[in-house]
């Protein structure tokens, strides 16, 4: 088991360094790992090379078991076909025992989606008379105006935002770098809580994130959950609403409005492989002009 913690040690630096992955990702990658390395120490596997196809399909009975469901299951066996790849890099071992496991099949849920009626209610709920208020409906207006991951809302900074161009820059998952227009509601109580609330929340300290508590400090996922779901009960919205059902709620209304499908999955930084390649050519003025002539937040008028 010592041998084992030495190339997960070895594995864990190389994909902090070399691929730039978020550290909620890092930490599911640790744990997956982590609990197949006990396992294989419970069935007294000595060597990584001793994994075959049967103590594969005996890990995955055992996650099975404890109530993992087919998505974390199938995401288990991504992290470990990952570690075999990397000692595969590291002349370790000679082939990836994963190669030959099939995943489960991943039953994908629909997603909790707002109406569109709904996302106003939830938005005309905020009192913008008070500081706080004008934060929350900057806030809300930004993560669904753009369709943003909880993450990428809390961590958007100030240079961020060009203001002229009416377009944010977003670090998604991996760092990776995509450039989203925002909508002129949101441009609207964004500028309006940079200019005059933000100042007052910072006090004395120095704060590159838009987003700040009361305390001046960057606003948690927690602090993000907890405004939403104060507004979402607020409107008597009886349903398991969450921050990424506005990402959700965001990609629906356009495609429903007629956008296409390729400009959302850009809009909304999917990295799937198969398509990437067509999304890199997408121009940005395609992309405004989509999310202007769809997003129900630009039809509206103004308030």
């Amino acid at each position: 088991m010592q041998k084992f913690n030495l190339f997960f040690s070895n594995y864990l630096t190389y994909i902090k360094l070399e691929k730039g992955l978020t550290e909620n990702t890092l930490f599911s990658y640790q744990n997956d790992i982590k609990r197949f390395l006990e396992f294989l120490n419970m069935k007294q596997v000595s060597s990584l090379k001793n994994v075959n196809l049967n103590i594969l399909i005996d890990f995955v009975n055992m996650l099975s078991e404890l109530g993992l469901s087919a998505n974390s299951i199938s995401r288990n066996i991504s992290s470990i076909k990952s570690f075999f790849n990397f000692l595969i890099k590291e002349d370790l071992i000679d082939e990836n025992p994963l190669e030959y496991l099939h995943k489960p099949k991943i039953i994908k849920k629909i997603p909790e989606v707002l109406t569109v009626p709904e996302i106003e209610k939830i938005l005309n709920s905020i009192d913008t008379s008070t500081p706080l208020g004008i934060r929350d409906r900057a806030l809300i207006e930004v993560m669904y105006g753009c369709g943003l991951r909880i993450s990428e809302s809390i961590n958007i900074t100030i240079n961020n935002i060009l203001f002229e161009q009416e377009l944010i820059r977003i670090y998604g998952k991996g760092r990776k770098e995509r450039i989203v227009p925002i909508g002129s509601h949101a441009l609207k109580y964004v500028t309006l809580y940079i200019r005059d609330i933000r100042p007052s929340l910072l006090k004395n300290k120095i704060r590159p994130e838009v987003f700040l508590n009361f305390r001046g400090d960057k606003l948690t996922r927690m602090g993000v959950w907890k405004i939403l779901k104060k507004y979402v009960k607020k409107c008597n919205i009886d349903r398991k609403i969450t921050p990424h059902t506005l990402r959700h709620s965001f990609a629906t209304h356009l495609l429903e409005g007629g956008a296409d499908l390729r400009a959302v999955q850009m809009l909304l930084g999917h990295s799937d492989i198969s398509t990437t390649e067509i999304y890199t050519h997408i121009d940005k003025t395609y992309l405004k002009e989509i999310h202007k002539s769809f997003h129900p937040r630009n039809k509206w008028g103004n308030l």
